[in-house]
């Protein structure tokens, strides 16, 4: 039963698993029709504003990127078994973070 939990089969169990209710939220969805009024913008009647009120995803994108590699990394780490091969790796994720948070 441990061999289910570890990492590289979880992720692979993970992914039919998310396909199928992908695919089972398509089926369930309506069929697409396609209209003007659903690619137009809609602003209560007023006038979109010419500027850019976000400032684009890259902030957000290094964050969760960085919160990514932190959490799968802590969770592969402390799956393994403390060997000179886990120790590579929590090297390569300190490396990855470190690169992260300068870039």
């Amino acid at each position: 039963m441990d061999f289910l939990v570890s990492p590289p089969v979880a992720f692979l169990i993970y992914i039919p698993l998310v396909l199928l209710i992908v695919w089972f939220g398509k089926q369930l969805a309506g069929p697409e029709k396609p209209s003007p009024e659903k690619s137009q913008i809609y602003s209560s009647g007023e006038e979109a504003p010419s500027y850019i009120a976000a400032p684009g995803y890259m902030p957000f994108f290094l964050v969760a990127l960085f919160f990514a590699i932190l959490h799968l990394g802590t969770l592969v780490v402390g799956l393994s078994d403390f060997s000179a091969s886990s120790v590579i790796f929590a090297v390569g994720l300190f490396i990855g973070l470190i690169a992260l948070l300068l870039g």
